[in-house]
């Protein structure tokens, strides 16, 4: 029997016996396999194969809700998930918005681009491994380059429930990554790049070499401005970072649990009216490409924020119901978690101002955040972390940056936005899109 035949059996089984004594329920399985590579003086110093399967289950049975998971396939391990997931309903608190709603949904992620076949030979890969910390050791000053590193991998989701849903998923994906300690005259910084991609010929070795050192080269003289206020804007990398930093604030889950203060700001002004910000389902390149969400919903492309107005927040269908909206298809769920929402693409639209306009005057370009996540508080939406970049003026580099704090507020700083640029871009990762944004006022805390 196939691997993939015994899987649908599990899955087959495990929602038999659901109904059988009297639940609704739903299955997600996990499938994961991972190759990577890293290098060390010259030599390989890491080669790992990995592989996981994991199947979850959710159960709903008199408005009580719980999961359980199993990492075996075989019959009994799947029946003491099941009873597990059965007896911890009995003690949970009822959720008459909890339930397994989506009805009949057969999907698969047909879309070619995300399941390329791999034709690379391990020796191809090993070469390039070799080849990313090589070119970094070879640059004058550049010491070493302690981080770096080749994988691909293969991950496959099915997601099925008692309502008669069967959805498939199957992605393979590749990346590198090398980073440079550049060392001169006593002083060290530190920069890296990485480089994602579906087939292996994507992966630009050269770039995550190139980029890393020169910009670890420019930052080695860099100090603090002088403590104030600045104009500032955040890199594509950067500003993915911040957003992801507050992502909870677009979370219905979020809005469910009282947390976040855009739950009560539905159709008014929460940003500039230059700003308008999608979760989108399908961004050609994109690397959080899905076809359903993990209730087995068809994703869509929800528009957050329209022109500065606030439209919808991200909802799965516990939360739409609980709040009396409209689900998003937004539900992020896996084999051991219980259910959340998630975005796939995030997108800032671009404007109508030139490189010229946006990068006019003098201002700070953000190039590195440190402590971004441990630095945020979405429900005040307060921020404080570290950063390097560059002062600039009229677009041009004055002076590295190192060793400032910005501080601000993400809600506020929404609001006081000075240009959006026309040219989208795109973060290494390809899952966040938008053009350079100049906002008006950041504290730095420098000099």
């Amino acid at each position: 029997m196939s691997q993939q035949q015994t899987l649908i059996n599990s899955i087959d089984h495990v929602l038999s016996e659901a109904k059988r004594q009297g639940a609704e329920a739903d299955v997600i399985v996990n499938r994961n396999s991972s190759f990577s590579l890293k290098a060390n003086q010259g030599q390989l110093d890491e080669y790992k194969v990995s592989s996981s399967q994991v199947l979850g289950v959710r159960v709903v049975k008199d408005a009580r809700v719980a999961t359980s998971y199993s990492e075996s396939l075989e019959q009994p391990s799947l029946d003491l998930m099941l009873t597990n997931a059965l007896q911890s309903a009995r003690f949970s608190k009822q959720d008459g918005h909890q339930s397994i709603r989506c009805v009949e949904s057969v999907i698969t992620t047909d879309i070619a681009e995300i399941a390329q076949q791999d034709t690379t030979s391990v020796d191809e890969k090993i070469a390039l491994s070799l080849a990313l910390e090589q070119g970094v050791v070879s640059r004058p000053y550049a010491t070493s380059s302690p981080y770096n590193g080749y994988s691909d991998g293969e991950a496959q989701l099915i997601i099925a429930n008692t309502q008669g849903t069967m959805c498939q998923h199957f992605e393979r994906s590749f990346s590198c990554y090398a980073y440079t300690l550049f060392e001169k005259d006593g002083k060290q910084s530190m920069a890296g790049k990485v480089s994602v991609g579906r087939r292996f010929d994507e992966l630009d070795a050269a770039f995550c070499i190139d980029e890393g050192y020169n910009l670890a080269r420019d930052l080695i003289e860099g100090a603090p401005v002088a403590t104030g206020n600045y104009s500032a804007i955040f890199n594509v990398n950067a500003l993915s970072s911040l957003f992801a930093a507050f992502g909870s604030a677009f979370s219905g889950v979020s809005a469910m649990k009282g947390i976040t203060p855009l739950a009560d700001k539905l159709g008014q002004s929460v940003a500039s009216e230059l700003i308008t910000l999608t979760d989108a389902a399908y961004m050609p390149n994109g690397m959080a490409i899905a076809a359903f969400d993990s209730e087995g919903f068809a994703t869509q492309d929800n528009i957050l924020i329209a022109d500065g107005r606030l439209n919808t927040l991200l909802h799965n269908s516990q939360t739409a119901s609980y709040l009396g909206a409209t689900s998003t298809a937004s539900a992020s769920r896996g084999a051991k978690s219980s259910l959340d929402v998630s975005a796939n693409h995030k997108l800032i639209a671009s404007g109508n101002s030139s490189v010229s306009e946006v990068k006019a005057g003098e201002y700070l370009e953000l190039i590195e955040l440190q402590g971004v996540h441990s630095g945020a508080d979405a429900v005040s939406g307060d921020f404080s972390f570290g950063a390097s970049g560059f002062l600039c003026r009229d677009g041009q580099r004055v002076q590295p940056v190192r060793g400032i704090t910005v501080a601000g507020n993400f809600y506020k700083m929404l609001k006081e936005v000075e240009a959006v640029g026309e040219i989208q871009l795109i973060n290494d990762s390809r899952t966040f899109f938008a053009p350079d944004i100049r906002f008006a006022r950041l504290s730095i805390g420098g000099k």
